[in-house]
C-alpha cells in the first residue's frame, strides 16, 4: 500500500538531466567509436597508438555534438572566449573555464576558477589526470577525452 502525500506538501524532487555513470569509461568510448565513420575511427586509432603524444576531445552531449578537437603537447584552453582552443558557446561556460595540459606521460584537466565548475562523474573537480574514455562536464557540454591506450 502506498502512502498518500499530504495535501499541504509543497516540495517535490526534480531530476535535472542526471544519468547513471558507467563504471567503465572504455565502454562509453567503444560505443562512440563504433558509431563513427571509418575515417574517424582511423584518426582515433592513431591517437590511441600515439604513446601520449596526442589526444582528442569529442563533444559527447550538448550543442555541437560530435565535434572533435586535437590536443597536442602544448595543451588547450576550454571556454566561452572566442580565443579558447575549444570554444563552448554557452552562458554556463566561463570565458576561460578549464585547461588541459600535457604532463610527463599523460594529460591533466584543471578548472581555472570557473563560476559553474568542471565535473567528473557528477562531482566538482579542480584538477584531474585524464584517462582515455573519461567523460567530464563543462556547463551543458559533456566532453569525452581520448588518449593513448
Amino acid at each position: 500500500m502506498v502512502a498518500e502525500a499530504p495535501k499541504n506538501e509543497l516540495t517535490t524532487t526534480l531530476h535535472l538531466n542526471l544519468r547513471e555513470v558507467s563504471n567503465s569509461p572504455s565502454n562509453k568510448l567503444d560505443e562512440i567509436i563504433a558509431g563513427l565513420p571509418v575515417e574517424d575511427r582511423e584518426v582515433i586509432a592513431a591517437i590511441q597508438a600515439s604513446k601520449s603524444e596526442k589526444s582528442m576531445i569529442i563533444i559527447a552531449r550538448g550543442p555541437n555534438k560530435g565535434s572533435r578537437f586535437l590536443i597536442s603537447s602544448e595543451g588547450v584552453t576550454i571556454g566561452r572566449s572566442t580565443e579558447s582552443d575549444i570554444f563552448l558557446d554557452d552562458i554556463t561556460v566561463s570565458r576561460l573555464h578549464a585547461r588541459i595540459t600535457k604532463v610527463d606521460d599523460g594529460y591533466v584537466l584543471t578548472d581555472q576558477g570557473s563560476l559553474n565548475g568542471t565535473y567528473f562523474e557528477n562531482a566538482p573537480i579542480t584538477e584531474r589526470t585524464m584517462f582515455s574514455g573519461d567523460e567530464f562536464q563543462i556547463g551543458k557540454f559533456h566532453l569525452l577525452f581520448i588518449g593513448s591506450k
